[in-house]
């Protein structure tokens, strides 16, 4: 059968209301990459894998949860939604209002959002409203809006955004046929880290769809943790927000992550380790897994594996011989100058045979 997307596959297992009717762009299902090149790069004799969440409809893991958020939002009869987002929030929320027929509003800190992800959210036609602010102030402002009931907030502070999101953890165990030793991920406003966790530790399906299933260790075993913010913006590991973070991982960029309890609890549960990678070491690692595995993710993506090589040439976890999946959240395309920025740009060359010959040979 053909897939349709993350509630007529999991909708079972989730906390939504009975009977109410999917809003899909068929999100979810996305691959799960080995990358023994990128392995070697890292070092230390890991067993990698890269989730490539990009490969959602909008680009981004956030349809996972969007999914589920405008869905309960329909079933309760709402008209319309607002988000406050670095960029790939507001463009799976314009995306599946749309779908479902609703208004979305958008709040975004001026100036603070990849090119790609705000052509999305307007494509989309959201209202995007722009502020002199951080995204800090924007979910502040959105939750304080959403509180009169007019709109739905859809941010991850919204239960049925973790619901959505936490399929991504299930899917992982069904494609590795295991659980891993060790799962890494950026961390910004710490919604995924806690949505991967519920789905580790949740209980298995009550209705088997394979005999695989009878066997899956969803709830028994879990993989240890590894979450990694940009050292302007690093909240968790700095023990208190900040006031005006910084970074070019612009998808990671905010001072007072709204999940913060959660975040912390997944880590300490795990046994696992939160660091911060500075922007020189994601952007090498953002230029490592498209150049060793031909995977083109968003800068922010590539924090874990900028957080994990560190973390393991520091000597800060131990994971030699052991199989690591490293969450790519977004798609290359929604940041496309960081991609044109970091590269050696286009090679001028005249339109002749030695030219061009001259060119190849100079660049081999």
């Amino acid at each position: 059968m053909a897939w349709q997307g993350l509630i007529h596959k999991y909708g079972e297992r989730m906390k939504l209301t009975p009977g109410a009717n999917p809003v899909t762009l068929h999100e979810g299902n996305t691959p799960l990459i080995p990358a023994p090149d990128l392995a070697k790069w890292i070092g230390h004799g890991i067993d990698l894998h890269l989730k490539y969440e990009g490969m959602n409809p909008t680009g981004s893991f956030k349809d996972r949860g969007m999914t589920t958020a405008i869905t309960e939002s329909l079933a309760r009869g709402s008209k319309a939604v607002i988000c406050a987002s670095t960029g790939n929030t507001s463009a799976s929320a314009a995306a599946y209002a749309a779908r479902a027929g609703m208004t979305c509003f958008v709040l975004v800190p001026a100036g603070k959002v990849a090119l790609g992800k705000i052509a999305g959210t307007l494509a989309y036609g959201a209202r995007v409203l722009s502020i002199d602010g951080s995204f800090d102030t924007a979910l502040n402002l959105v939750r304080k809006i959403s509180e009169d009931g007019d709109v739905d907030l859809v941010n991850s502070v919204n239960p049925a955004r973790i619901e959505g999101q936490q399929t991504a953890a299930w899917e992982i165990v069904e494609q590795l046929g295991q659980v891993p030793d060790w799962l890494s991920l950026p961390v910004g406003n710490a919604g995924n880290i806690t949505a991967y966790w519920k789905g580790f530790c949740s209980k298995p399906c009550l209705s088997p769809c394979s005999a695989a299933c009878l066997q899956c260790p969803i709830g028994t075993i879990k993989p240890r943790l590894l979450g990694t913010q940009a050292a302007g913006a690093a909240p968790l590991v700095l023990g208190h927000p900040v006031d005006h973070p910084e970074t070019k991982a612009t998808a990671i960029r905010i001072g007072n992550p709204a999940r913060w309890d959660e975040a912390i609890a997944a880590l300490s549960e795990s046994g696992g380790h939160i660091l911060a990678a500075l922007d020189e070491e994601i952007f090498a690692a953002y230029s490592a897994v498209a150049r060793t595995e031909g995977v083109f993710c968003e800068p922010s993506s590539a924090a874990s594996v900028a957080g994990l090589k560190k973390a393991l040439d520091r000597g800060e976890i131990e994971a030699a011989g052991q199989t690591v999946v490293c969450v790519l959240t977004g798609n290359g395309l929604k940041d496309p100058d960081s991609a044109t920025e970091s590269s050696k740009g286009l090679i001028p060359t005249e339109a002749t045979f030695d030219a061009l010959r001259r060119s190849i040979l100079e660049n081999l």
